[in-house]
């Protein structure tokens, strides 16, 4: 009889980092120097419940919050030439249970966060502005991490970039290349066997990433 440990399947959440040639990215690619601008968090590997903080309608980047992403729609889906990298990081039952239950406060009271300006800007002098509604993308990203018992950084929320989760997670990236390809891509290869390729070359989560 296979036991129910073994029956169960691996949980990843998704990591996207991304490249979009927004007038704001491009200043942030700048006082940078690093490749990526915007951080998304996803639930499924085909990025189909992605959620971050970003601008509500594609012409105005002055209204920001949160949001759910769409990689066929929006500044993603106008712009096909977006580079990106996604990666798959392994997580336990509850972790993951702890995740949609983190996102579900986030999406039932949306209207109560707003984006953290002052906090982006600080950021490039490695000052750290937090508030708990407000945020920017990078850091809603590692907030939801850390509030379900998931330490990837040592630094405190608002200092996290959207480059920090590539130094981190570097080893688990899926995909590398134009967004626009990413779902062919999946498709080509076969997300079953996307996901028995992640196992055998990632193995379990390191003892430093688990509170």
């Amino acid at each position: 009889m296979v036991r129910e440990s073994e029956q169960k399947e691996q949980k990843y959440i998704y990591v996207m980092l991304s490249s979009t040639h927004t007038v704001p990215a491009r200043l942030i690619r700048l006082f940078t120097g690093e490749p990526y601008s915007h951080t998304s968090l996803a639930l499924d590997m085909e990025l189909k419940e992605m959620y971050s903080f970003a601008r509500k309608h594609i012409y105005n980047p002055f209204n920001c919050g949160f949001i759910d992403e769409d990689i066929e729609s929006g500044i993603f889906g106008r712009d096909k030439s977006i580079n990106c990298s996604v990666y798959a990081l392994p997580v336990s039952e509850e972790q993951y249970d702890l995740i949609r239950k983190e996102l579900e406060v986030f999406i039932n009271n949306r209207a109560d966060y707003n984006y953290n300006y002052t906090g982006l800007f600080t950021i490039l002098f490695d000052r750290n502005v937090e508030d708990e509604k407000r945020f920017f993308c990078s850091q809603f990203v590692a907030h939801i991490f850390n509030k379900s018992g998931i330490q990837l950084f040592s630094k405190e929320e608002g200092l996290i970039r959207p480059y920090d989760f590539h130094v981190k997670l570097k080893d688990k990236r899926i995909y590398k290349g134009r967004l626009s390809e990413y779902r062919n891509f999946l498709k080509l290869h076969n997300p079953h066997g996307i996901s028995r390729r992640i196992a055998l070359m990632q193995g379990n989560m390191p003892e430093e990433m688990a509170m």
